[in-house]
């Protein structure tokens, strides 16, 4: 007899080894669909449990709801769809939910608290036992198995069915994960595709600061993006409080002109109202509703439907954008949502042709103003410089005694009337100059040369002066510092300005420094001196012309333009200049310049000639130095389309790299200006921007066209294209 048991036992454990292999198998074939491992978990459970039906049940909307059974009649199937489980005590399911245990009926007939008579009617069981389907502590379902006789289920069998339970809320938990993400993947595809049309639009609208192109374009893409079959854009007349229909999409020639004479009202319209109450208005069917002028003539064109969207910027009334409909029907609210973000984006766009419109008109009239002042600038130099000729002559051979001695009086007065001569002229050049570099006229003429040369040189013209009031004047170049690639007259004219100015401005016995030292790609230069320091609150005004600060007596020589021209000019070289001071110990008036040394010497079967960029963004340069660094190139930079004309024409390089946004003239501009001109028109132009018009560069005569980001190999293999730089193998490619 225990040999017949033990063997019992051991069938059984095969049994529910068997069973959980087969779930385990099901699951791996199955994973995201669950009806296969839910059909082997409830066949198992019924087998294992020696129960004549298996049922399990999902818990959705407050009711257990029949997903998977087997062993059961048609009839009672049906009924158990008719009519779902209760969440309560009047059922096995409802029990083994709200106490989240495994429990069973021995006989429901003897169970005075079974409510679900009618259901034992049709099934015939007679003992049933469930357990709960539970995730994080929560019930997702119930496992239920009943026999159609009175005999309880033993503990073995419990464990069985609440390890059943378990898999199966596993399998429907893992299917939601699955189903939740999907879910959001959609979403998240959804989002990041209105995005992308956004992104594009909003690179469309601000590609162009033309007002009549930025509404066309803002009425195309708004059409596009809320899938509707035509639109308009309009602003807002302040004065008149009405709406001027500037740009229509997709609409006929008769009805364009006919909303262009037709008066929006601010206060009369559906337009209007939109744009005060700052939000989307739509009209389902205009049939259906009360129409104004404006309404009233795109009924008449067979305009079903619209929605009308403010351009609103601070609460001020910019216009209105309408995207209409042939058919009636509903806007969703995602559509609308999206019409709201592209009106913000849109709304921008318009406000910054608007100004560009009226910066264009205030430029021309300034540039009138300039070209005035450069006349009259340049007829006071030749006025002004016979005179001053005469006075400084004769001073000087008065000086010279060359027409018989003079007394100290007559001496006195000469060299008096000299100094204000000379002082008079320089006075005369630094403003010419400034009106140079203001009207962008100044020529750069870049060289390479020592810089200990150059400040050595500029050292020696002051050191008889500083030598007088016992002032130590020296120059100290940091290591590595050879050669600079720039304008050597204008830096040495910069240079000398800082040094006369603290040589200046330091006390007898005091001590001027200037320093070069090397910071990445570039040269620092200071001049660092021990003197009186400058206040915090002249610290920018002294780099306005006529200005000097509260360095000195106001009667301290000096024209008041050399610092701002001095930082034009560094500004122009394509650097940057500071001040540090403390008042009562010194200040330094430093710059920077960008440096040419320790870079690879041009090999002669390599080196093809100079390379211009065009380019105002600050990253965007220093990176494309850098991709240039070991391409043994001579590079001259320009931060403005004119700069860039002046350079190209100026160095006749081997090739110009050209972005396209660009201050004042743009890239295009640049391109056709370079282009027309006979002595530029061979030069190869490599379009480097973040603007993907490839197209329009091509027609334009670009010899290559690289889209923002660009990497070091693809700018040199179109430099080698273009036989600016030789390739890797020493090959032009």
């Amino acid at each position: 007899m225990e040999h017949q048991r033990l063997q019992g036992q051991l069938a059984a454990l095969s049994d529910q080894f068997a069973a959980a292999n087969e779930v385990l198998s099901a699951v791996g074939r199955s994973a995201g669909a669950p009806d296969q491992v839910l059909s082997t978990i409830v066949e198992s459970a019924r087998r294992l449990c020696r129960s004549q039906a298996a049922q399990l049940y999902l818990l959705e909307g407050g009711y257990y709801q029949l997903s998977k059974a087997v062993g059961l009649s048609a009839e009672a199937t049906r009924y158990l769809i008719d009519h779902p489980t209760p969440v309560d005590r009047g059922t096995l399911i409802g029990r083994v939910g709200l106490d989240r245990a495994t429990q069973q009926i021995p006989d429901v007939l003897a169970d005075p608290a079974y409510g679900r008579q009618e259901l034992q009617r049709v099934a015939g069981f007679r003992t049933t036992m469930g357990a709960p389907m539970l995730v994080d502590d929560e019930v997702v379902g119930a496992l239920a198995v009943w026999r159609n006789e009175v005999s309880p289920f033993d503990e073995r069998e419990q464990s069985l069915v609440t390890a059943f339970a378990g898999q199966a809320a596993m399998a429907v938990n893992s299917v939601k994960l699955v189903q939740q993400l999907e879910a959001r993947g959609a979403e998240l595809a959804r989002k990041v595709g209105e995005l992308e049309a956004l992104r594009e639009v909003g690179e469309a609208v601000n590609s162009s600061l033309d007002v009549t192109k930025v509404l066309s374009t803002i009425a195309k893409h708004a059409v596009r993006i809320s899938a509707t079959d035509g639109g308009s854009i309009m602003e807002y007349d302040q004065d008149e409080r009405c709406f001027l229909v500037r740009s229509v999409y997709q609409t006929a020639p008769r009805v364009i002109e006919r909303l262009r004479t037709t008066r929006i009202h601010l206060d009369e319209t559906l337009v209007g109202r939109a744009a005060k109450l700052g939000r989307p208005l739509a009209v389902p069917d205009l049939g259906a509703a009360e129409l104004d002028p404006h309404l009233a003539v795109l009924y008449e064109a067979g305009w079903r439907s619209l929605v009308a969207v403010p351009l609103l910027r601070e609460g001020q009334i910019l216009g209105s954008l309408v995207v209409r409909r042939k058919r009636p029907g509903e806007f969703s609210a995602e559509t609308l949502t999206l019409l709201e973000m592209f009106a913000d984006q849109s709304t921008l766009a318009l406000l910054n042709a608007q100004l560009f419109r009226e910066l264009k008109q205030r430029s021309a009239e300034l540039e009138v103003a300039s070209r005035h002042k450069s006349e009259f600038l340049a007829s006071m130099s030749h006025e002004l410089r016979t005179p001053l000729n005469a006075v400084l002559g004769f001073s000087e051979v008065l000086l010279e005694r060359m027409f018989g001695d003079l007394n100290e009086r007559q001496e006195e007065y000469l060299r008096d009337i000299h100094g204000s001569g000379k002082h008079l002229l320089e006075l005369l050049n630094e403003i010419l100059d400034l009106s140079k570099v203001e009207a962008g006229r100044m020529e750069l003429e870049y060289s390479t040369f020592p810089l200990r040369r150059l400040l050595d040189n500029t050292a020696s013209m002051l050191r008889e002066r500083a030598t007088v009031h016992g002032i130590e004047l020296r120059v100290e170049i940091g290591p590595g510092i050879d050669e600079v690639y720039a304008d050597e007259l204008r830096l040495k004219q910069v240079v000398l300005n800082l040094m006369t100015n603290a040589v200046k401005f330091t006390g007898d016995g005091g001590t001027v420094v200037v320093r070069a030292t090397r910071s990445g790609a570039e040269v620092h230069i200071a001049v660092t001196d021990n003197g009186r320091g400058v206040p915090p609150e002249d610290r920018e005004r002294i780099f306005e012309s006529f200005q000097q600060g509260g360095r000195g007596p106001s009667q301290e020589e000096g024209t008041g333009l050399g610092l701002t021209l001095s930082r034009r000019i560094v500004e122009l070289l394509g650097g940057r200049m500071w001040l540090e001071s403390e008042v009562g110990v010194g200040s330094t008036f430093g710059f920077s310049l960008r440096s040419r040394e320790n870079e690879p010497r041009p090999d002669a079967a390599r080196s093809v000639g100079a390379v211009v960029v065009i380019e105002d963004d600050r990253p965007s340069l220093d990176l494309i130095t850098a991709y240039l660094s070991g391409a043994a190139l001579r590079v001259t930079v320009a931060g403005d389309g004119q700069s860039g004309l002046d350079a190209v024409r100026r160095v006749r390089p081997a090739a110009v790299l050209l972005d396209i946004r660009l201050p004042g003239i743009d890239g295009w501009a640049v391109l056709q200006a370079l282009k027309a001109e006979p002595g530029t028109r061979d030069i190869p132009v490599i379009v480097v921007s973040i603007v993907d018009e490839r197209a329009r560069g091509a027609a334009l005569g670009a010899a290559a066209y690289l889209v923002k980001p660009v990497s070091r190999d693809a700018l040199l293999h179109a430099l080698a294209a273009v036989g600016a730089v030789a390739d890797d193998k020493g090959e032009d490619q």
